[in-house]
């Protein structure tokens, strides 16, 4: 999932249910790198404290975007 490309990398949150402050449902989320978490089921994003943390990676569903779509989305959050 992560390392292969430097471009950022999105998530939609489908799932807040333990971390109800930090996280909001429909909300797009930019994931960081960590092969080591994902082993473990687990996805590194910047929450709304704009600090990376880990979170279940069920939570969330990945999002394949086109290059310049990334772009806009990086750049308004």
């Amino acid at each position: 999932m992560a390392g292969k490309n430097s471009e950022p990398r999105f998530a939609l949150c489908l799932d807040n249910e333990d971390c109800r402050a930090s996280l909001e449902v429909r909300k797009i989320y930019q994931v960081l790198p960590d092969s080591e978490a994902e082993r473990e089921g687990l996805i590194r994003v910047i929450d709304n404290s704009g600090e990376d943390y880990l979170y279940e990676e069920s939570s969330f569903v990945l999002l394949k975007l086109p290059a310049r779509i990334e772009r806009l989305v990086a750049a308004t959050l």
